[in-house]
C-alpha cells in the first residue's frame, strides 16, 4: 500500500518529510527605537487631545494677574525708595563764585620800548646782532620772557624796572595767551624766591603790586564777594560766565607773595584775612576742583603770613566772617573741610570756623533771625558755652519721624571738627562724656535699617566716630 495509515502520520519516526527551511527576519536596534518613539508620539498626542481648552485659558489668566500684581508692587517699592533717597542724591555742595567776566583794562606800555633793559642792547650795539627793532621792543621782550632770558637779565642787574614789573604783572593777570601768563607768573615767583635768599637783600624792585591790584583782578574775573547772592547771576552770555583762565596764576602769585613776608610784607592783617576768605570761597566753586592742590598751598601760605600776635586776633575774626558768608547747607561743611592743614594754626582756624557755623546754625533753628541778612548782622551776638551747645544737640529726638536728619548730619560733622580739631576733649572730661552721649544717641536711636533720608549717613558716621573714644 502506498498510502500511510493515520497513526503513521503521527509518528515522528515514520514521518520522514523534511520541512522547508523558513527565512528569519532580522530586527535591528534602529527599528526598535523607531517603533518606541512612534508609540510615545501616539500617547502624547492622545493626552493632548484629552485636555480641555478652557483650562488653558484660566491658567493663562491667573499667570497674567500674578504678573500684574508683582509689577505693580515693584513699581510702588521703587517709587518709595526714590522718594526716600532723593535728598541724599540731589543735595550737594557747590556755589557759583564767578559771574560774568568784565573786559580787561586797556594798558599802555609804550614806555616799555625805551626801558633801560632794551637801552642796554642799543648802547652795546647788540640790537642788530639779536634782530632788535625799536618799534618792536615789546615783542622782543615777550620772546625774552618766554625763553627765560628776561629773568637772567634782571638778576644780572639786580634790578626790575617799574615798567617791566607792571607789564609782566598785567600779562600774568589778564593775558589770554597761556604761555605768556604762565611765564610771567614764573618770573614773579622766581623774583620773590630770590628775595627770600639771605644774600640777595640788595635786589631792587621799583614797583610791587598791592592788595588792591589783586582785588581789581578778581572783580574783572567776575568774582562775587557776597556768596548769598551767587544764584542771581545772569547767564545771557555763557561764554563769559565763570572763572577766568588767569585765576590759576592769580592763586600762584598770592602764594608766592605771602611767602616773602620776612623781606617784603605786601599785605596788612585785614587784607590777609580777606585773602583767606577769598580762598575758602574758591574752594566752594566746583569749576575750580582741579586747582585744589594750588588752593591748599595758597591757604597754608596765607595762614602763615601773620605774626603770632596778629594771628591770635585774626583767627577769630576770619572764623566769624566765613561763618557769616557761607550758606547753611553742605557748603558750610566744605568750607570747614577745605582748611585741611595739620599745623597748629590751621587746626585752630578749622575748629573756630566749625564752632561759629554751629552756633549760628543752632541759634537760627531755635527761632533766631528770620532772614539771612538779619542772621549776618546778629552773628556777633551768638555766644553759648560748650555745655549749652552739646545739651541742645543731645536734646534732639533723632528717633522721631519728623526729625530732619540732614540737619543732624551737618550738626554732627560741625561738632566733630569743633571738638576734635580744637583739642576740646583733652582736658574737659564733661565735654568728652557729652560727646559720647551724642554719638550713642545717633548710633543707637537710628538703626541701620532706617530708610529716612540721611539716616544711614548719620548712623555710620556716629559709629565711626565712636571708635575713636
Amino acid at each position: 500500500m502506498s498510502s500511510r495509515l493515520d497513526f503513521e502520520l503521527d509518528d515522528p519516526l515514520v514521518n520522514t518529510h523534511v520541512p522547508a527551511k523558513r527565512r528569519k527576519k532580522v530586527i535591528g536596534l534602529d527599528d526598535l527605537l523607531a517603533d518606541h518613539y512612534k508609540e510615545e508620539g501616539k500617547r502624547i498626542e492622545v493626552k493632548s487631545k484629552r485636555k480641555k481648552p478652557q483650562n488653558n485659558d484660566s491658567s493663562d489668566d491667573e499667570d497674567n494677574t500674578k504678573e500684574a500684581h508683582l509689577s505693580t508692587a515693584l513699581d510702588r517699592y521703587h517709587k518709595q525708595m526714590q522718594d526716600m533717597g532723593s535728598d541724599d542724591e540731589v543735595t550737594n555742595w557747590g556755589l557759583r563764585v564767578f559771574g560774568t567776566q568784565k573786559n580787561p583794562p586797556d594798558s599802555d606800555f609804550s614806555e616799555l620800548r625805551s626801558c633801560e633793559l632794551l637801552q642796554s642792547f642799543y648802547d652795546n650795539n647788540l640790537d642788530s646782532l639779536v634782530g632788535l627793532n625799536r618799534e618792536e621792543g615789546d615783542a622782543f621782550l615777550e620772546g625774552l620772557l618766554v625763553n627765560g632770558w628776561l629773568l637772567k637779565l634782571v638778576t644780572t642787574q639786580n634790578h626790575v624796572e617799574a615798567v617791566v614789573a607792571k607789564w609782566t604783572f598785567n600779562l600774568m593777570m589778564f593775558s589770554s595767551r597761556g604761555q605768556l601768563r604762565t611765564r610771567a607768573c614764573s618770573f614773579w615767583c622766581d623774583i620773590f624766591s630770590l628775595e627770600n635768599e639771605d644774600d640777595t637783600s640788595y635786589f631792587k624792585i621799583d614797583w610791587v603790586p598791592n592788595y588792591s591790584e589783586l582785588r581789581r583782578a578778581l572783580d574783572i574775573y567776575g568774582y562775587t564777594h557776597d556768596l548769598s547772592s551767587n544764584s542771581t547771576f545772569s547767564c545771557a552770555d555763557s561764554q563769559h560766565v565763570g572763572p577766568s583762565q588767569n585765576i590759576r596764576t592769580w592763586i600762584k602769585f598770592v602764594t608766592a607773595s605771602c611767602q616773602v613776608r620776612s623781606k617784603r610784607p605786601m599785605f596788612s592783617s585785614a587784607e590777609a584775612e580777606e585773602l583767606i576768605e577769598v580762598i575758602v570761597s574758591l574752594f566752594l566753586d566746583r569749576q575750580l576742583e582741579g586747582l585744589s592742590a594750588s588752593l591748599y598751598k595758597c591757604m597754608l601760605a596765607t595762614i602763615s603770613y601773620f605774626t603770632d600776635e596778629e594771628w591770635n586776633i585774626s583767627c577769630e575774626k576770619v572764623a566769624k566772617s566765613i561763618a557769616n558768608r557761607v550758606p547753611r547747607d553742605l557748603n558750610c561743611l566744605r568750607a570747614v573741610e577745605c582748611i585741611s592743614g595739620v599745623d597748629p594754626r590751621s587746626k585752630s582756624l578749622r575748629s573756630k570756623v566749625a564752632y561759629q557755623i554751629l552756633t549760628a546754625y543752632l541759634d537760627f533753628q531755635a527761632g533766631g533771625p528770620s532772614s539771612f541778612s538779619e542772621f549776618r548782622y546778629n552773628l556777633h551776638q551768638l555766644i553759648a558755652s560748650d555745655e549749652e551747645i552739646l545739651n541742645t544737640l543731645i536734646s534732639i529726638k533723632v528717633d522721631e519721624r519728623s526729625c530732619d536728619l540732614f540737619k543732624v548730619y551737618i550738626y554732627l560733622i560741625l561738632t566733630e571738627n569743633w571738638l576734635l580739631w580744637g583739642s576740646k576733649l583733652d582736658d574737659k572730661p564733661v565735654i568728652c562724656e557729652m560727646w559720647r552721649v551724642l554719638l550713642r544717641n545717633c548710633s543707637c536711636l537710628i538703626p541701620s535699617t532706617d530708610l529716612r533720608s540721611y539716616a544711614l549717613k548719620v548712623h555710620r558716621i556716629s559709629d565711626y566716630l565712636s571708635l575713636g573714644d
